[in-house]
């Protein structure tokens, strides 16, 4: 019988650990971006035509934040999927240790 386990428990165990820490600091960076924090500015992708061609540079500015809370948005989805499999191994490798050879 063919198994999908490919990975150790160590491995899996620290998949999930890492993505639980990546969901969580992903989540509140957008957040963070999406409310459009001051702080966050130098992690915006600006640039001199941004102020010069536009007739009303803080919408512009405000959509560079919301696109980049976007994509923090959508990498911390990547981590929930590499958290549930990282999960489904872990159960997979307890279940190999009940398992009679």
């Amino acid at each position: 019988m063919a198994s999908c386990l490919f990975c150790g428990p160590k491995l899996a165990a620290c998949g999930m650990v890492i993505s639980i820490w990546g969901v969580v600091m992903l989540a509140m960076l957008g957040i963070f971006f999406s409310t459009h924090s001051a702080v966050l500015i130098e992690d915006v992708p600006l640039k001199e035509a941004d102020f010069k061609d536009d007739q009303n540079p803080p919408q512009n500015i405000y959509r560079l934040y919301n696109q980049v809370g976007y994509n923090c948005f959508i990498a911390a989805g990547f981590y929930v999927l590499v958290g549930a499999l990282s999960l489904c191994q872990v159960k997979l490798n307890r279940r190999k240790e009940y398992m009679v050879h």
